[in-house]
């Protein structure tokens, strides 16, 4: 039985039927998430942990037993239940669409130990299984071409095959990338990245990175401000067509 379920449950005044009914499944299936093995989808454990105001990884640690660090665990849960996914970058190539070399040049960076940065590497990878899912979500990436253009490690490999994979990605039918060109002009964007998330329900989440950890809310009001950034930061962005060409056009230049 799932004791720590049950018990967040009692604290908060919760049933399986009000559960059920906040989270949209059918009263039985909520009744079963307390038995063993049973774990709700990815997207019903981040709903179910904000309701009961605890941690996803309190509620199902041996499910959730991860690479990433403790506070990170909530998002790792949002991407792999999101619907849809606006991501933008200025430093970095997004971690959805990594390569291992590239992911780990960056993890790297951290001051990590060896073995840290190999169990993060991982995890990051490993997440990106959802874009070659049946039903992936809709990647939508915007990164600065900056991002492109700094070199990762001692020579240009692990460029090119970044940029290579970058080109691949942006082919998917679910992903779409965007570039903002290198002399677009100072913008809004280079105040910092960020992530919005929107989930089946509609419910959106929003992470921001920061130096230690990273911002992850739902507040209406924070979301509204990012979305009216996003806007402004897409205006400045190529079509995808002419995205695509200058990712090809950085590759040729690591090579």
């Amino acid at each position: 039985m799932n004791h720590a379920l049950q018990e967040a449950m009692a604290q908060a005044g919760e049933t399986a039927e009000s559960l059920a009914a906040q989270t949209g499944v059918d009263p039985k299936t909520a009744a079963r998430w307390i038995s063993p093995g049973r774990v709700p989808q990815p997207r019903r454990r981040v709903a179910l942990a904000s309701i009961l105001g605890r941690d996803v990884g309190d509620l199902w640690p041996d499910v959730l037993r991860r690479r990433e660090p403790a506070w990170f665990r909530r998002w790792a849960d949002v991407l792999q239940g999101a619907a849809a996914l606006r991501w933008f970058e200025l430093a970095w190539v997004p971690g959805l669409l990594q390569t291992e070399a590239y992911a780990r040049a960056t993890l790297a960076l951290a001051t990590l130990d060896p073995a840290e940065v190999d169990e993060l590497v991982t995890a990051r990878v490993q997440r990106q299984s959802i874009l070659h899912r049946a039903q992936p979500p809709l990647v939508v990436a915007v990164i600065d071409e900056a991002a492109l253009r700094r070199r990762a490690g001692r020579d240009g490999s692990i460029m090119r095959e970044q940029c290579e994979h970058l080109a691949a990605c942006a082919e998917l039918p679910a992903v779409q990338v965007h570039i903002v060109p290198a002399d677009t002009p100072i913008y809004v964007g280079m105040g910092g990245p960020f992530i919005l998330a929107e989930m089946p329900d509609g419910t959106r989440v929003a992470h921001q990175d920061g130096p230690a950890r990273a911002h992850i809310t739902e507040d209406a009001t924070e979301i509204a401000s990012l979305e009216r950034r996003w806007s402004r930061i897409v205006g400045e962005a190529l079509p995808r067509a002419q995205s695509l060409d200058l990712i090809r056009k950085a590759v040729a230049a690591w090579t």
